[in-house]
């Protein structure tokens, strides 16, 4: 039921919210604008201060989006993704979305140092680089950069960019079987606004993933997605030990203390920052 105004002791511009939320519910579609300024200052009597507080909140929710020069609009839903080693593919088809990607570089070159050491090799080594920009529904959701070793996959990129990058190293015998993920949030910078055709706000989700495959890295990637139009869905459970991959030889030649000991589960503790867990790719 719609309120025309404020109950006793209600901020005034709860009610404006609430009925704003209420209309985007019932009565309004996807890009259909809302009442102005004006209307809602004289149906509940408030000031455009109040009024404009109001609409500010449903904008950061996601629940609308403005357009300069034009107005206030009903946004499109937000695109709700488990936290999962899976393909960003995968998961917008679970969720009833066709995915997209345009490819903005698609290239080969020696690995800077950060990526390097994300990847467990040394600098230089010459890796395929990945930038795509990745929809849903034909709408601009993230921007993705994927770095692979070329040793791993030398004929990755020779028919041009696979539709998904972990079907294409399946196929290669490189099963990525667990992961781990850093996710902040920053403002957008210039280009990526561009991109991802962001006017309303200027807030990203920022991913840092390493995928691997058994014990050895087999991609790092790192992921841009827009702070309205995404959000992360994470199950959980009730605490039990984690499970880690034994280390490669190597770390026990460098004294690196990983692995299993008689078969014992590795403790969080004893490798920090391994964790088979991730989010869409």
């Amino acid at each position: 039921m719609v309120r025309d105004a404020a109950r006793p002791g209600e901020h005034k511009y709860l009610a404006v919210r609430a009925f704003l939320a209420d209309l985007v519910t019932t009565e309004l579609a996807v890009g259909d604008a809302i009442p102005s300024e004006r209307s809602l200052t004289e149906k509940f009597g408030v000031s455009r201060m109040t009024v404009r507080q109001a609409i500010d909140a449903l904008v950061t929710e996601g629940v609308l989006e403005r357009a300069q020069g034009r107005g206030t609009f009903v946004a499109p839903p937000r695109a709700d993704f488990e936290m999962r080693l899976t393909t960003f593919g995968e998961e917008a088809r679970r969720r009833g979305l066709t995915p997209g990607a345009t490819v903005l570089r698609c290239e080969q070159l020696p690995a800077p140092a950060p990526v390097a050491e994300a990847l467990d090799r040394e600098v230089g080594i010459p890796v395929h680089h990945v930038v795509r920009l990745r929809t849903a529904d034909g709408n601009p959701m993230s921007v993705e950069e994927s770095w692979i070793p070329v040793d791993l996959a030398p004929d990755l990129l020779d028919d041009g960019v696979p539709e998904s990058l972990y079907a294409a190293l399946r196929e290669r015998g490189l099963d990525p079987t667990w992961g781990e993920e850093v996710i902040t949030a920053a403002d957008a910078t210039p280009e990526e606004l561009e991109s991802l055709q962001m006017q309303a706000s200027r807030a990203v989700m920022r991913t840092a993933r390493r995928t691997f495959g058994g014990d050895a890295a087999v991609m790092y990637s790192r992921a841009s997605y827009r702070g309205d139009r995404y959000s992360v869905f994470v199950p959980l459970r009730e605490a039990r030990p984690t499970l880690v991959p034994r280390a490669r030889p190597a770390d026990h030649d460098s004294g690196t203390h990983a692995g299993t000991d008689a078969g014992r589960p590795v403790q969080p503790s004893e490798r920090p920052g391994r964790i088979p867990e991730g989010s869409p790719r």
